[in-house]
């Protein structure tokens, strides 16, 4: 059975080599450091870790969201 590297949880290097490969380099925008570019993180988190997440939370008076972007700004 092959692996998706999509739907892997565990992707390796070289999995996308192809499909980048097929990207047009005219559709590729090159943003330089400091220009104000922004980057969005998705977080997902399930069962005992989210339970913890929303007692940290509310400890703090504040929402999951705003304790997992703290943690990420100090990272």
């Amino acid at each position: 059975m092959t692996k998706d590297p999509w739907t892997d949880p565990e992707p390796q290097p070289g999995d996308f080599d192809g499909d980048l490969a097929a990207i047009d380099p005219r559709d590729v925008q090159v943003v330089e450091a400091g220009s104000g570019g922004k980057v969005t993180i998705v977080v997902g988190i399930e069962g005992d870790d989210a339970v913890r997440l929303e007692k940290l939370a509310t400890k703090r008076g504040q929402k999951p969201g705003e304790v997992v972007a703290e943690l990420i700004r100090k990272a």
